[in-house]
């Protein structure tokens, strides 16, 4: 993979994220792209459940550039992926637990979690595609960093640390204004003629990747306070087959299912809630 050649290390962690060029085909998005919609109304679950859409984890990518970011071959997943179509949701925000409180364990040192995006469409000249705040994943502030609409091009990797502040469905305006970014508060009241047109469908396809560390078990303490997830959990089932592809290109699997099963005492949380953690850890 030339993009990965290319991807600067030090860069990634300076900015909080990173775009990967061309490392998919036109006809691996069509496939991704086909893979969801018929997916659509399947119920919950994860991308490697779904046998539509599990190459999007075991085609290497994803293991690939984590390894290079995280300066490791032990590269962890553990649930938590998903594709969209059509998702209206925007609004700035972080991914990570402790995501307001700059005292809580997600701080402590560098944080190992990644999220990747591939976006099925064009957004170089189209709109709706990711906004982001570059240099924010040192901060609770969500205010921090230059906002930034992410330009990918089909067939390009977004990854971005689970703390960077970011948003979805961002506005691209036309020329002359095409180096303006709109913060997502003022999308909605953008007029029409002064934003590029969409390209077709919006479709994404996310997952976290990261090291099997302090930071990943305590975002997994994290999910399964989270009613979705949960709910995915529960209806992702693994088979051997492919486990034994995860297991070539590198990629460990926790199987979050497993691990709570029979309890109910998870998934009480629809929204975001802090969670404890001991203050001697920090």
């Amino acid at each position: 993979m030339k993009a990965l050649q290319d991807l600067d290390v030090d860069k990634f962690w300076e900015n909080g994220y990173a775009i990967l060029r061309n490392v998919y085909t036109p006809d691996e998005i069509q496939r991704f792209r086909e893979g969801a919609f018929a997916s659509r109304g399947r119920g919950p679950g994860d991308l490697l459940s779904n046998p539509l859409m599990q190459d999007a984890l075991l085609d290497g990518n994803f293991v690939a550039v984590a390894r290079k970011l995280l300066g490791s071959d032990d590269i962890w997943y553990a649930g938590d992926s998903s594709f969209t179509i059509n998702s209206g949701q925007r609004g700035f925000h972080k991914d990570n637990v402790d995501r307001k409180d700059p005292k809580g364990p997600d701080w402590n040192g560098r944080y190992t979690l990644l999220r990747f995006g591939i976006y099925l469409q064009d957004h170089w000249t189209h709109t709706g595609g990711l906004n982001l705040r570059a240099k924010s994943h040192n901060t609770t502030d969500h205010s921090y960093g230059k906002n930034v609409y992410v330009r990918t091009r089909v067939g390009d990797i977004a990854v971005w640390s689970m703390r960077t502040t970011h948003s979805g469905n961002g506005a691209l305006l036309r020329w002359p204004w095409r180096n303006k970014f709109p913060e997502p508060t003022e999308i909605p009241n953008l007029p029409k003629w002064k934003v590029a047109k969409p390209d077709g469908d919006r479709l994404a396809v996310f997952a976290a990747l990261g090291l099997n560390d302090a930071h990943h078990d305590r975002y997994v303490e994290y999910m399964k306070t989270r009613t979705y997830l949960v709910n995915s959990f529960r209806a992702s089932k693994y088979d051997d087959e492919t486990l034994a592809k995860a297991a070539k290109i590198g990629l460990n699997v926790r199987d979050i299912a497993k691990e709570i099963e029979g309890d109910d005492t998870v998934g009480k949380n629809v929204a975001w809630e802090p969670i404890p953690y001991d203050v001697g850890a920090r």
